[in-house]
């Protein structure tokens, strides 16, 4: 494949057309804490481990090509702002509402199409979260989820790589593998039209 003068390979048809005037898909991953987050480390990980993973996180899109640009992380980080001295049952709705109107916004074109917010509020489910909101353009989910957990390490043991617990496929009598029910395979009627859930959080169109 050609690159350009950027060392980048040319913007795919789906990508050009994720990020046209037409559609705008952006991927969310939350990164729960149980510690609260400390702003100093959450930007190093970003200048010194995020940024290098994959050119385009350093790229706008000029003409269906990716051009190099200066980063400047305060660009890209948000840090809300809640009411202070409230229970954690209560940061989850005011973190859900954040969620969704962010998730609306589209991304502007003169900066790379990526964003993190740093949610130093704690809710039932962590101490804090950083949200990753990454355009689809940027690569597909695969990719891009294998990039958010590349700059990971395990907390028992940081030289060893990120594993997660296996899952055992329930086998019926008749030895056939059966998918276990979940969320996704539950079986259950009008699925389709329930809320979209991210990570534990309600995302609502």
């Amino acid at each position: 494949m050609e690159h350009n003068k950027e060392g980048l390979a040319p913007a795919s048809p789906s990508a050009q057309y994720f990020n046209s005037s037409a559609l705008s898909i952006s991927i969310i991953a939350v990164l729960e804490s149980e510690v609260p987050i400390n702003d100093v480390h959450a930007m190093s990980l970003l200048k010194d481990v995020f940024l290098p993973i994959n050119p385009r996180f350093s790229s706008i899109m000029v003409r269906n090509n990716g051009k190099r640009v200066e980063i400047k992380l305060e660009d890209h980080i948000d840090i809300p702002i809640f009411p202070t001295g409230l229970s954690p049952t209560s940061y989850d709705k005011y973190l859900d509402d954040y969620m969704s109107n962010m998730a609306m916004d589209r991304f502007p074109q003169h900066k790379p199409l990526w964003e993190v917010h740093i949610v130093k509020y704690p809710t039932s489910n962590a101490a804090g979260h950083i949200i990753f909101k990454l355009h689809h353009a940027l690569g597909d989910g695969y990719s891009l989820m294998g990039s958010l957990l590349s700059c990971l390490q395990r907390a028992d043991n940081p030289s060893l790589p990120l594993t997660f617990p296996s899952h055992q496929s329930s086998k019926p009598k008749n030895g056939k593998e059966k998918d276990d029910r979940t969320p996704i395979r539950s079986g259950d009627e009008g699925l389709e039209y329930r809320p979209i859930r991210v990570i534990n959080h309600d995302i609502l169109s």
